[in-house]
């Protein structure tokens, strides 16, 4: 008789806030750089100006439908309320963190970053030269009325300001132009170096923009509001046309957040509140200064304070003639960043070229914005090749990007076919084919992230490089039927044997898989399973790995983010240890290993366990048949299993705990660098 398990799911959006917590983590720690700490803080500021854009428009949704009588939706009542205190406890670290820490160090490397208090004698005068010369054009005041016809751009920074006109009391709303200037302005000054926010060059000179008037405060606030889009399957129109219309109207949804400086005049909030339509943001008490993510741009370059370099290893060096031709006789693989993304870019540029190139194939979700790939297909249209391009036009953030290059390469000959409305296409797959004599040559590249050279500088993925007839041939398969434009439903099956693809036999095959293992461990015999993910949040295969624990099969989890999976509960998941690894570069690649009996199956992959990429998405997860190739994806595998310094476990509660530091001290991505650069 089968074991049945009772789903025990924690919050997705709660678990992302702990993983944010680990980013801060970083930048507590004092054996980070310096430079990389401050990183930290604005990766971490970055995310939460995410999560308020993404994830509590979703949480505010659930609260309002969860309270109404007849709803069949039941939440936690507390959980934006606890959403809210995570976020207050993570914002008064950061501070500390900030104010207490970083900002004496810097000062003690001769760094003085001016925060919170006037500027020193030595640099006003260079200070006020600069706003009369760059700073004051690009300031626009508004005052505040119940007539004001002004809706404040969202996330962008601004200043409350209150005067006093002939005992008349006024408010002004006072851009900071962060979108125009840099947000820190760097002077140097013999032995040390100044660093001022442009915020205070503003606050600091209004005496030039309220002339004649007494001002009486001065509070810097932005406004964040939801970054959904909601496309119907009903809407006339291309998708593409849908698409620009929605993102005009994006930065003025629905307000979440509300952070201000304290001590705005409540009679000025409550006339912001309904000028801004904001009663249903959260209203925040925040600092002095907002989108600290900013600070990824902080002006200082020190190798001194900054991580040692690691220049990227260049396996097409050992690459002479063609690389097309050399990877028809061996797989090829790429572990970004490790590894330089050149191989890649070397793979299209040839395809482009190369005359008996006749047709590529290429899914896009995230491009680069100058994309040197984008260029080698226009190249490879113009040179009379078929180019086939499926552009993902709905990934979020990314979306006029991808709109510009879809029309730059249908000028240019390309074909472009976009995804079907409600179904996003998030397989990295390319395909390219070469007349050999009278025959037709499959070349292809499958990963694990998007085809960016520009994120592949700091995300970990892996890109297989491979002729293998059987996976090429499904992959072809994938490429007719998204040319077709239908979703998976409304099509004959496709029977794939050797890649996984969301929507037909992902899921299934997976299940199987875990399947598998329990009949092993149910007979007495070694069963273990290996999964690292970005996210883990789907209910049947969670379901599936809480059955194969009670079996007895040993599960080694990796996962970034959001983790819905409660690990290490007794008759539940005690035999599953969920680790999360956080360092320089962005953990990005998915990796499923499967013992069987110690022949150890291992796909790579675009899909994350998430609803949406199980049942609304097209993903692909490809196995690595190549013994070289797969010893060397088990060895990296097993470096991280041994991190003991980067690595934290994810206990019940979906807290950060450090792992155990025994013996010899690890931090993974430094020992793959190391391994990896052997191996070239």
């Amino acid at each position: 008789m089968e074991t049945t398990v009772k789903s025990e799911l924690f919050n997705r959006d709660l678990s992302w806030l702990k993983f944010n917590e680990r980013i801060l983590m970083e930048a507590e720690r004092e054996s980070v750089p310096l430079l990389e700490r401050i990183k930290f803080l604005s990766i971490f500021s970055s995310n939460l100006d995410e999560f308020y854009r993404v994830r509590m428009p979703v949480l505010l949704a659930l609260e309002k439908l969860s309270n109404k009588e007849d709803s069949d939706i039941h939440i936690n009542a507390d959980l934006v309320k606890t959403a809210n205190k995570l976020i207050s406890e993570q914002q008064q670290r950061y501070g500390k963190t900030l104010q207490l820490d970083i900002i004496p160090k810097l000062q003690e490397n001769k760094i003085e970053l001016v925060y919170g208090h006037h500027f020193s004698a030595e640099i006003e005068n260079e200070i006020r030269r600069y706003f009369l010369s760059q700073v004051l054009a690009f300031l626009q005041p508004v005052s505040v009325h119940e007539e004001t016809n002004f809706f404040p751009s969202n996330n962008e920074l601004y200043f409350l300001v209150t005067t006093k006109e002939d005992g008349v009391h006024k408010a002004y709303i006072l851009n900071i132009p962060s979108d125009e200037l840099p947000r820190f302005y760097k002077i140097d000054k013999k032995d040390k170096t100044f660093i001022v926010f442009l915020d205070d060059i503003v606050r600091f000179h209004l005496d030039v923009v309220f002339k004649d008037v007494e001002v009486t405060g001065c509070f810097s606030f932005k406004i964040t509001r939801d970054a959904e889009i909601d496309l119907k399957d009903e809407y006339s129109g291309s998708l593409s046309e849908q698409l620009e219309v929605q993102l005009s109207k994006r930065d003025n949804g629905l307000a979440t957040r509300f952070l201000h400086q304290p001590g705005i005049p409540k009679h000025v909030i409550a006339l912001l509140k309904k000028l801004f339509n904001l009663k249903k943001a959260n209203l925040v008490e925040g600092g002095q200064y907002h989108n600290l993510k900013d600070l990824m741009s902080f002006p200082v370059k020190n190798a001194e304070l900054s991580n040692k370099s690691w220049p990227k290893i260049c396996n097409s060096d050992l690459v002479e003639g063609s690389l097309i031709d050399a990877i028809n006789q061996k797989d090829i693989i790429i572990h970004t960043p490790y590894q330089s993304y050149d191989t890649v870019l070397r793979f299209f540029n040839e395809a482009a070229i190369d005359k008996d190139v006749k047709e590529i194939y290429l899914t896009i979700y995230r491009v680069a914005t100058d994309s040197k790939i984008i260029n080698a297909l226009i190249s490879a249209a113009k040179n009379g090749k078929k180019v086939f391009v499926l552009v993902e036009l709905k990934a979020r953030f990314d979306e006029a990007n991808n709109i510009k290059w879809a029309k730059k390469m249908k000028a240019q000959g390309v074909e472009i076919v976009y995804s079907v409305t409600a179904l996003k296409v998030h397989a990295k797959i390319a395909l390219v084919k070469k007349q050999v004599g009278d025959r037709m040559h499959y070349t292809g590249l499958l990963a694990t992230g998007n085809f960016n050279e520009s994120t592949a500088a700091f995300y970990t993925d892996h890109i297989l490089m491979t002729a293998n007839k059987d996976i090429l041939r499904e992959i072809e398969l994938l490429f007719i039927f998204l040319a077709k434009r239908v979703k998976p439903e409304k099509t004959e099956p496709i029977n794939f044997e050797h890649i996984l693809v969301a929507q037909f036999n992902l899921q299934q095959k997976f299940l199987s898989l875990i399947d598998r293992e329990i009949e092993y461990a149910k007979a007495g015999k070694d069963a273990s399973i290996t999964i690292k993910l970005n996210n883990l949040e789907e209910k049947t295969l969670i379901n599936k790995l809480y059955e194969a624990s009670q079996a007895g099969v040993k599960i080694t989890m990796f996962v970034r983010s959001i983790c819905r999976l409660i690990a290490g509960v007794e008759g539940m998941s005690e035999n599953i240890t969920i680790t999360r690894i956080v360092d320089r570069y962005l953990e990005h690649g998915r990796v499923f290993i499967f013992n069987n009996l110690g022949k150890q199956d291992v796909y790579l992959g675009s899909a994350d366990w998430m609803n949406r990429n199980i049942y609304r998405r097209i993903e692909v997860c490809f196995p690595i048949y190549d013994e070289a190739i797969k010893a060397e994806i088990l060895q990296i595998i097993n470096i991280q299993k041994q991190d003991n310094l980067q690595a934290v476990i994810i206990d019940e509660e979906m807290n950060n705990i450090p792992v155990k530091k025994d013996g010899t001290l690890i931090a993974s991505q430094s020992e793959i660098y190391k391994f990896l650069k052997n191996q070239s």
